[in-house]
């Protein structure tokens, strides 16, 4: 493999940094990674890269890892990019579609950012990696921990879905349960680098979990025949994804790949329960406050505060994007909604871009014919916790009421 990465980059101030050397944050702020996209262009056609095998890694001149030995994979695959016409016409939306990445080695979009960055780990001589996290992110690292060979350590709020505990334990992970939010498992990972010298793995605090995030929009716009959608729903908690995908889309400008010069317009979802991208997007501000008594359904978006705040708010100013925040109280309906209309396994975030579609769909901002994209972050499988059925019971020695069945 040959790697065309140039150099780091501080998101902030555009400081340069080396490339081959461990970095976390630049002065307290996300780092990008940069490539000599004209020599990329030089050298590869997009028909090259469609004709390779449907994996993560087809992607590979635009991403970082430079030895393929330093490559740790589960098998991450294309994943489907589906069309919703019954959810579409129940919203009033046309020409709706849900990129589904509860179909990963994980069960969720985390495949992507962990597979990329435990990769670079593995290839920096890390050995040992600890995360916070809301549940998907942390059972994603302790999985490709484990394939690496890696020691990690798992900081999860107590009240995270078991499913996420359990897979990150069964991973080998050391797991831990927080009294607090995930912020507060961040201070303890913080607090942990110098006395047990592990690799901090949140969110946006290494450069390369995002460059995994953006084969999100790398796919997108293969799959679209290299002419992207019209507008993104994402939900946004820690917002790599989000981030990620921007971050391709002007790289594949750059490249000359789409057929098409307009960008999606990036959609942030959150709940009224934690919404700080939301208020500050609102208040026109760059960066966002701490929302206090963050509380949601939703845990992939219950992040109080991102490190990445201003990053988020660029591209979603950028792509003349918005942020919503839709009533917590309408999520696990739309999360049942999707699922009964389309058999898809819509997890608890991103049935809050079906709420979200909805709203932004009666305002006006949406319109009918628009291409519109609902990211599924997960697996509704990993949240059996948030609405479990009280089933009907027959017994088989007794008549059974036909009639009734059906009406159950």
């Amino acid at each position: 493999m040959t790697t065309f990465v140039t150099h780091l980059e501080s998101a902030l101030d555009g400081t340069r940094l080396p490339v081959g050397q461990v970095h976390s944050l630049h002065q307290e702020r996300p780092i990008w990674v940069r490539y000599d996209l004209p020599a990329i262009r030089q050298q590869l056609k997009r028909d090259e890269v469609q004709a390779r095998p449907p994996s993560l890694w087809r992607w590979r001149e635009l991403l970082p890892v430079q030895h393929e030995a330093s490559i740790v994979t589960l098998g991450e695959g294309m994943t489907p990019l589906l069309l919703a016409p019954r959810l579409g016409r129940e919203l009033g939306l046309e020409n709706l579609w849900v990129k589904d990445d509860s179909q990963l080695p994980t069960g969720s979009f985390k495949s992507r950012g962990q597979a990329v960055a435990i990769s670079m780990a593995k290839e920096l001589g890390i050995t040992r990696v600890a995360i916070p996290t809301a549940g998907n992110a942390g059972g994603a690292m302790a999985a490709y921990a484990a394939r690496a060979g890696m020691e990690a350590f798992v900081f999860m709020p107590t009240d995270t879905p078991a499913i996420n505990q359990f897979e990150a334990v069964l991973a080998g992970a050391r797991v831990f349960g927080v009294k607090g939010l995930i912020t507060d498992c961040g201070k303890i990972v913080r607090l942990g680098k110098e006395p047990l010298g592990w690799f901090d793995m949140s969110t946006l605090k290494e450069p390369y979990r995002l460059e995994g995030k953006k084969t999100m929009g790398l796919e997108l716009a293969q799959q679209f025949q290299w002419s992207l959608p019209d507008v993104i729903l994402y939900p946004t908690g820690g917002g790599t994804g989000l981030v990620g995908m921007w971050k391709a889309f002007e790289e594949l400008q750059q490249l000359g790949w789409l057929d098409r010069p307009n960008l999606p317009r990036m959609v942030v979802v959150q709940s009224s329960g934690c919404a700080p991208i939301v208020r500050a997007f609102e208040a026109g501000e760059r960066f966002a406050q701490p929302f206090e008594g963050a509380a949601t359904v939703a845990s992939g978006i219950r992040v109080p505060a991102a490190v990445g705040d201003f990053m988020i708010l660029d591209a979603v100013r950028a792509s003349q994007g918005t942020a919503i925040a839709v009533p917590e109280n309408t999520i696990l309906e739309s999360m049942r909604r999707g699922v009964r209309a389309e058999g898809i396994s819509f997890c608890p975030e991103s049935a809050a871009c079906i709420s979200a579609a909805h709203l932004l769909r009666q305002s006006g901002w949406i319109h009918p014919a628009e291409r519109v994209v609902i990211y599924n972050c997960g697996a509704a499988q990993k949240y059996p916790h948030v609405a479990a059925p009280q089933l009907p019971t027959l017994d088989p020695h007794q008549p059974i009421d036909w009639n009734a069945l059906v009406q159950a």
